[in-house]
């Protein structure tokens, strides 16, 4: 999809906000879905280089949450970005990742943020404490001069129908899904300032359009997702960020087991297991400038041409600025 996705749009883009430092200096879900990305602070650091052909992104700073497993949604979104030219700060929480049954390997997230070069950094924080946004964004700020990005992929899951939720697992699930989400977009606006512009988009499950039976608490949680995406959206028209959502549908993060596999793909609109690439590559969308005015959105990847549509409507958007551009340098 990336090859598609270069094909279609140049790189050539004015950036939105301030330009990111010169130098950047390194440190470093549920299961179909997202990943929970996580006060407790500890940042990694890593030297090596990455360089970027498609620049598009060259100036900008992206926070994405969850990236604690290669596998994961968060770390290909990472890679996508970078390789746009952007400066990733990643948010990571290996406790959480340990305690599921696809576990994290040897050496994660750190060989995320090695693979992913000099314009990497991260931190290991728990999302679900209060504080988690504005240390998130302290960090992020300290290391890159500013945000311009933010992806709320984080997630937290656990099993649990009707007759096994209680208070407590619904607490969990909303401090991770729901309230960091909001309360990371409310650090995101204060510190973008007035009519800077931005982007925020967020990893939702499309509980809306299907049921998750004994997953009841992730399910509602994650649910708020698309309500948020929708009000949040409404709100910041005039402050140019743009908000939006994407609902990859069942992922293939490396949690789904060979007996359930079928089961997906036959449920699936599309016939198949999305992969975090795919992800990734609609994020990227959604980050460049010719989506500055694409907001409000829930993007459905298991829908048929979704992805495709947004392609050329982005690309038909780049051709109108081009073009707009060349006019009004003939008229001056």
């Amino acid at each position: 999809m990336s090859g598609l996705l270069n094909e279609k749009l140049d790189s050539g883009n004015v950036p939105f906000g301030p330009a990111a430092n010169e130098t950047l200096d390194q440190t470093s879900g549920g299961p179909p879905r997202a990943r929970r990305g996580a006060g407790h602070c500890q940042c990694v650091s890593q030297t090596s280089e990455h360089m970027s052909t498609h620049a598009e992104l060259a100036g900008r700073v992206a926070v994405v949450t969850g990236a604690t497993r290669q596998a994961g949604i968060g770390a290909a979104i990472a890679r996508e970005l970078v390789a746009a030219g952007a400066a990733v700060f990643i948010a990571h929480f290996r406790d959480y990742d340990r305690q599921q049954t696809w576990g994290i390997a040897p050496g994660e997230p750190e060989s995320i943020l090695a693979a992913l070069g000099a314009s990497a950094a991260g931190t290991e924080i728990d999302l679900s404490a209060p504080s988690a946004a504005a240390v998130l964004f302290d960090r992020a700020i300290s290391r890159f001069g500013h945000v311009d990005i933010l992806v709320n992929n984080a997630a937290h899951w656990e099993r649990g129908g009707i007759t096994e939720v209680s208070a407590a697992q619904l607490d969990r699930h909303y401090a991770v899904n729901l309230r960091a989400a909001v309360l990371l977009s409310g650090e995101f606006v204060r510190r973008r300032g007035p009519e800077v512009g931005g982007r925020i988009i967020n990893i939702t499950s499309g509980q809306g359009h299907g049921p998750m039976p004994g997953e009841l608490a992730y399910a509602v949680t994650k649910a708020g997702l698309d309500a948020l995406t929708l009000s949040l959206s409404a709100g910041l028209v005039e402050s140019g960020v743009a908000v939006n959502a994407i609902d990859p549908g069942p992922t293939d993060t490396g949690w789904i087991p060979d007996d359930l596999r079928a089961t997906l793909v036959a449920a699936s609109a599309a016939g198949k297991i999305g992969t975090p690439q795919e992800v990734a590559a609609v994020v990227r969308l959604l980050s460049g400038d010719a989506a500055a005015s694409v907001t409000g959105r829930i993007i459905r990847l298991q829908s048929n041409g979704v992805v495709d549509n947004l392609m050329t409507e982005l690309a038909n958007r780049r051709l109108h600025q081009s073009a707009a551009g060349a006019i009004t340098s003939s008229l001056g």
